[in-house]
Formats: C-alpha cells, structure tokens, sequence
C-alpha cells in the first residue's frame, strides 16, 4: 500500500497544539486559582497590558533601543568573525596560531566579561556593544572556518585548471560553496546577539526591551514583565524568520541534494 505523500504546506500546523494547549492551562489557571493573579496574571491581562504599553509608545521607544543596540553589536561581531574565520580557515599557519586561544575565548559566557568591561569602559553604550559583538563574533567565527574547510577539494582542483588567480578561487569558488554554513553562522550569531542584548539590559540599562522587564519586576507588575518578554519573543521569531527567508533567496541557485 503506497504511504500518502507528506505535504510541507500543512507543516506549520504541527506547531500550533503545544502552545495552544500551554496557553489554556495558563487560562484555567488563573480562572480556578491555582495561582495568585499576583504571581501569574492572566492571559487577557497580559495582552492588554501589552496592548496599552503598544499604544502609548513606550513598548515601541524601548524597543527601538533595543534595536538599536543589537545591530550595532552585531554588525561589529559580523565584521570581525568573518574576517577571523576566514583567516582561520584560509590559513593552515593562523589557525595553528589563534584557534586555541579562540577557542578558550569563545568557552566564556558573555555575562563572564561583564565585571571586566564595567571596569574598562564603564556602563554606557560601549558595554553593551561589546557584550553583543562578542555572543555575534564566536558562531560566525566557527561556522565561517568550519564552512571554507570544508569546501570540496575538487572545486579547488577544476578551477585551478581553469587558471584561476586566488581572488577568483575566492570569490567565485571558495565563498559560494560556503555560503550556507556562512549564513548559518549570522543566524545563529543574530540569536546570540538579541540574547545577550537582553541579558545586558537586565543588568545594566536604564532603557530597553531588558530594562522594561526589570522596571516591572521592581515594581511587582508581573503583567508588564511577561508583555515585556512576549515581545522579546516575537521580535526574535521576527527576527530569525527574516534571516530564514533571506538565506533561502540567497541559496535559490542550489539544486535540492546538493
């Protein structure tokens, strides 16, 4: 008997049951009281909560800060990890020299660096940028390495019957085949990015999607704190969607299997 096809159309319905089933046992919850309001509020409050905070512009304000902040790490970890991982990856003598001790920088959490950086550049922006580009810079360092070593050596062999300077081996050779763990490298190093930019907001910011939670957590507003992160989530699935979408446009050339 032939299996019925699967088809990916109806995929996304798979994902819904779960948190479907989280948000009614949060409801009943809060309608049996089997948690404080205090403590847990309500689905309807928090959305409300939401709602108003969205509507007098200071969701938006601190998220615009937010944002802010998080490219601007990102860019600066962007910049340097593929720089670093393609010179790790392109020289057998550099990696020999840096990965070890890249590799013992990377094992470092990015709230392990906090107490230093407060101590050098104190709390303002320039903490936060750093903190930031770092969670950026070790997954786009890894997986820019990772993914020019591990081009097929035949790629290298044919173009270099075809006479290719080394400018050429690289940019029309080296970079496209590594293209996708590349960019599997910037979507994780985006994730990390908005990670860290929360945590540091949490601990050191006056402003911000972090400082948000941290101001309703001080003053025991547990609805502001769970709309606070309720957008935390929705940007980041933003977020990664975009950069899923994106890294299917770039990747249009290839041939499913290949």
């Amino acid at each position: 008997m032939r299996r019925p096809r699967w088809n990916p159309a109806w995929q996304w319905l798979w994902a819904w049951p779960f948190p479907l089933a989280l948000l009614l046992l949060w409801h009943l919850s809060s309608v049996w009281g089997w948690a404080p309001e205090q403590v847990l509020p309500p689905p309807a409050v928090v959305f409300q909560t939401f709602a108003d905070l969205a509507a007098s512009g200071e969701l938006w304000d601190n998220l615009q800060i937010s944002l802010v902040r998080v490219f601007t790490g990102f860019g600066i970890g962007l910049f340097a990890g593929l720089a670093l991982g393609a010179a790790m990856g392109l020289s057998p003598t550099v990696r020999a020299y840096l990965f070890p001790l890249f590799k013992a920088f990377s094992q470092v959490p990015v709230i392990g660096w906090l107490p230093l950086l407060m101590l050098l550049v104190g709390i303002d922006e320039g903490l936060k940028f750093l903190l930031i580009a770092k969670a950026t810079l070790v997954p786009v360092t890894i997986n820019t390495c990772q993914g020019i070593q591990s081009v097929p050596n035949r790629f290298i062999e044919v173009a270099k019957v075809y006479g290719f300077t080394r400018w050429q081996m690289l940019t029309r050779v080296v970079f496209p085949a590594a293209t996708a763990p590349i960019w599997n490298g910037v979507r994780y190093g985006l994730t990390h990015a908005w990670l860290a930019l929360v945590v540091v907001e949490l601990l050191a910011s006056s402003e911000g999607i972090g400082f948000l939670i941290v101001y309703g957590r001080q003053l025991f507003q547990l609805d502001v704190v769970l709309a606070a992160v309720l957008a935390v989530g929705i940007v980041g699935f933003a977020i990664d969607k975009l950069l899923s979408l994106t890294e299917a446009w770039l990747l249009r050339w290839r041939k499913p299997g290949l």
